[in-house]
């Protein structure tokens, strides 16, 4: 799996927002609907400040964008990041799943191997 170093700096931007629950919370409504920086910061036990910079990290992230309209910070949520890191973890299962069926495959063979019988008893 051969990813380009622009393709990993934005991977990682994407999967260390995603870290954050209150985050992943506001990407989730934000897919839902649009909804104003006001809004989403009723929503949380936090600051608006701190509610501006968690949208802040998502949009460097690619995960949302922000729109003015008259004096609020609209907030829409953005699926091609989310679509790319989906593609990136796919991925890796696919890998992960070829290792497993490989061996699964190999204990099954050496299942079928006759092996020798266990001495009874041991000389010691």
């Amino acid at each position: 799996m051969v990813v380009d170093v622009g393709d990993d700096e934005r991977i990682d931007r994407v999967f260390r927002a995603l870290a954050d629950a209150t985050r992943r919370d506001i990407v989730a409504r934000v897919l839902r609907s649009e909804q104003s920086v006001s809004v989403l910061a009723s929503e949380y036990a936090m600051s608006f400040a701190a509610v501006q910079k968690h949208v802040a990290v998502l949009e460097r992230a690619s995960l949302v964008r922000k729109r003015r309209s008259g004096r609020e910070q609209l907030v829409s949520g953005e699926v091609e990041a989310l679509q790319r890191a989906a593609r990136l973890l796919d991925g890796y299962e696919e890998l992960w799943r070829g290792r497993v069926d490989r061996i699964a495959d190999l204990l099954a063979e050496e299942g079928r191997q006759p092996t020798a019988e266990p001495r009874r008893g041991s000389a010691r």
